[in-house]
């Protein structure tokens, strides 16, 4: 069976793309920052086929570390940058692992003899540092797609800026290495919902989910957020799941870029379906997901299943 890497394989994401690697027979190595923490990963043997999985301890930032993880591996995901609102130090906590691991990992898996697809779980803050806000100078009705350049706002928080560059030290690595023996694919999911597979409380996407169903404010961002009833479009982690497997097992996309999202709710609808009561609002297309459904073959979920399956989880 081939090997599968999964880096940040047992977060809110990773879990189900692991989830979805085992279930379709592959042998899957996840990484753990510290194989002390069991709390972390234990639900990830849980999962049907979990013989077929291994936990390996990984530092993103020492190459040594990226080389043992990365051997034997024919795919490779890489979704180990986890959300971060609130931080002390925007360089040392987000802007280093985030850029300088993606530069890391790509001057490592360049070496990796084995490695054929590399899939990178970027965030849809790469195209929009501002998400879920709208760019100030766009129209209102303005649809936005992969053929969008990629906004930076020096204003956005160190999570989205740091998302936003590593994107473009990947992008930049295609343009200038034409000759690789492996290809390079990003996806980019927008608000991500939905049900997780483990009990862990580090979650963000879960976070806001809890927040937004029981219309919890804790801070000055997320009272902003229901105050002005912003926008957010979503998409559920089960599709995340399998647009990562199809794009990972799809030959020939070298180079491309996908926005993974559904419908745009706004955060009382968003509350309503969570409550699993009838969105007074109806649902918009603000970001398109046209590429993935026609060269990837996903069909998106509507907003109102995920958001059911995480009330009823």
């Amino acid at each position: 069976m081939q090997i599968i890497g999964i880096i940040g394989g047992a977060g809110f994401i990773g879990s189900h793309i692991t989830k979805k690697f085992l279930a379709e027979g592959y042998t899957v190595k996840v990484s753990a920052t510290d194989l002390s923490r069991q709390d972390k990963y234990e639900h990830l043997h849980r999962l049907v086929n979990a013989e077929n999985l291994t936990v390996s301890q990984l530092d993103v930032a020492n190459e040594a570390s990226l080389k043992t993880f990365m051997q034997d591996c024919v795919l490779v995901i890489h979704c180990g940058t986890p959300f971060q609102l609130g931080v002390e130090n925007p360089q040392k906590e987000v802007f280093e692992p985030t850029i300088r691991g993606t530069e890391n990992f790509l001057n490592v898996v360049s070496q990796t003899t084995s490695v054929k697809k590399v899939v990178f779980v970027a965030s849809v803050a790469s195209y929009n540092t501002l998400f879920p806000m709208p760019i100030s100078d766009r129209p209102a009705n303005h649809i936005y797609s992969e053929a969008d350049a990629p906004y930076l706002d020096a204003e956005a928080i160190p999570y989205c800026q740091a998302k936003y560059y590593a994107d473009q030290a990947v992008r930049t690595f295609v343009a200038t290495n034409p000759d690789v023996t492996f290809e390079v694919v990003s996806v980019f999911p927008t608000l991500v919902v939905g049900p997780a597979l483990s009990d862990r409380a580090d979650s963000t996407s879960v976070g806001l989910q809890h927040l937004f169903k029981n219309k919890l404010m804790p801070d000055a961002f997320i009272e902003m957020l229901f105050a002005n009833d912003v926008e957010f479009a979503v998409v559920a982690v089960s599709d995340v799941a399998e647009a990562i497997f199809q794009a990972a097992t799809t030959p020939g996309l070298h180079g491309k870029n996908y926005l993974l999202t559904g419908e745009s709710w706004k955060v009382s609808d968003i509350s309503s379906m969570l409550n699993k009561d009838t969105p007074a609002g109806t649902a918009r297309t603000v970001y398109s997901n046209a590429s993935a459904t026609q060269e990837l073959g996903m069909q998106f979920q509507s907003a109102q299943v995920p958001l059911h399956e995480y009330a009823g989880s």
